[in-house]
């Protein structure tokens, strides 16, 4: 819970102003913004790499500003958008071992654990290569595994879909099914209004360091008025059921995605051709 926190920077600029908010166990949250809204200073603050100027961060009912970043990383974990910044060991197998060390494990169970998520992330053949020869999607998974293997209680991952393939998006939708049959809070910084709306129950959307709206998905990013105040981009989907409109043609308000689309118009040309 965040009650009343601001963030200014060294050199003056105020990154946050006045946010409140409430984040419960096992939730699924997507945090949106243009750059400088306050999205990645907002999530430094949730794990205690930075400090609030001004108010309160609890987790589980006690204030983090009493912990360290090591402590608070053993149970918030987080991806940032660049791997680079957080890969930095010789090998694969190493990075995930690094990341284990400081749950205080003996080898053999840092070795089990370690084996588990190199399976799961499809580095048995990558093992012994270095973080720096692998590719950008391979990157953004180990950065991924090396926090996974940690179990946190919640994963905040910053951009995880940018530069991902097809094949990429895909193994990263079935981690976060994963993850949340498991009871993990997840909580997504993105830009991906697409990827939002199709899998994010909750939206948080932010605009020069406040939170202007938050709420259900569907409720925040198909209105038109916060969608243009915060710079972003209306679903494909709600601006095709807008030009529809225009033509004539009413899509429902609970037509959300292509399949569903599809199945309202491949039904109303089948209503049309029975009537002639």
């Amino acid at each position: 819970m965040l009650d009343n926190v601001d963030y200014c920077y060294p050199n003056g600029t105020k990154a946050l102003k006045n946010i409140s908010l409430n984040i419960h166990k096992g939730e699924f949250i997507a945090i949106m913004g243009q750059n400088g809204a306050g999205k990645t200073t907002l999530i430094r603050l949730l794990n205690g790499l930075l400090k609030p100027t001004k108010g309160d961060i609890y987790f589980e009912n006690e204030n983090i500003n009493t912990k360290t970043v090591a402590t608070l990383s053993k149970k918030i974990g987080i991806i940032f958008q660049n791997p680079t910044h957080q890969l930095f060991s010789n090998t694969v197998e190493d990075e995930i071992l690094f990341s284990l060390k400081s749950l205080g494990l003996d080898k053999s169970e840092m070795k089990i654990k370690a084996e588990k998520v190199i399976n799961q992330f499809n580095f048995v053949n990558y093992r012994n290569r270095s973080p720096l020869n692998l590719s950008g999607g391979e990157a953004k998974r180990l950065a991924i595994a090396s926090i996974i293997c940690r179990d946190p209680e919640v994963i905040i991952f910053d951009e995880p879909t940018l530069g991902q393939d097809e094949e990429g998006i895909k193994f990263f939708i079935n981690l976060i099914n994963q993850e949340l049959d498991k009871g993990t809070t997840l909580i997504i910084v993105t830009h991906n209004i697409e990827f939002t709306i199709d899998f994010i129950p909750r939206t948080i959307l932010m605009v020069n360091g406040k939170i202007v709206a938050d709420g259900p998905t569907k409720d925040v990013l198909i209105n038109e008025m916060l969608i243009d105040k915060s710079s972003l981009i209306l679903p494909q989907i709600h601006q095709f059921k807008i030009e529809l409109k225009k033509i004539g043609i009413t899509i429902p308000d609970n037509v959300f995605h292509e399949s569903e689309l599809i199945e309202f118009l491949s039904n109303l040309l089948q209503n049309n051709s029975n009537k002639k």
